[in-house]
């Protein structure tokens, strides 16, 4: 069963503003999932949420549990994207995938050539901005 992603309520409240402003992009149905993962999210004060949680600036180490392959993303604003630096938008299928997830859930993220497994191995939230 796949876990439940939880976000404070500023993340929450800033994803769904981006949601609104993307609905006539080209990423419309990353948007539809985004909107999706945060329907069913459990929301939290800031001060309460677990230091695990991905979040928007997060750099997460995840792990492809079949192939044993590990990478190391960060997740960023569209506008801030640069997949040489690792820096992959929120609204890019892999991090709406592992958005709101934690250290040690396993997520399935769907890929054209099907579905592959997900291990969030490690989460540093250092260069996320607390609000």
């Amino acid at each position: 069963m796949k876990p439940t992603p939880t976000f404070c309520k500023s993340d929450y409240q800033f994803l769904r503003e981006l949601i609104l402003k993307s609905k006539n992009s080209t990423n419309t149905k990353e948007a539809n999932q985004l909107s999706q993962e945060l329907d069913r999210a459990v929301i939290s004060k800031e001060s309460e949420l677990d230091s695990s949680v991905i979040r928007i600036n997060s750099v997460v180490t995840i792990e492809d549990v079949k192939a044993k392959k590990q990478m190391k993303i960060q997740i960023v604003l569209p506008s801030s994207a640069d997949v040489k630096q690792s820096k992959i938008s929120i609204l890019a299928p892999l991090s709406v995938a592992i958005i709101g997830f934690k250290e040690n859930d396993e997520v399935d993220w769907e890929l054209p050539a099907g579905i592959k497994t997900l291990k969030i191995v490690a989460v540093d939230n250092s260069a996320v901005h607390h609000s």
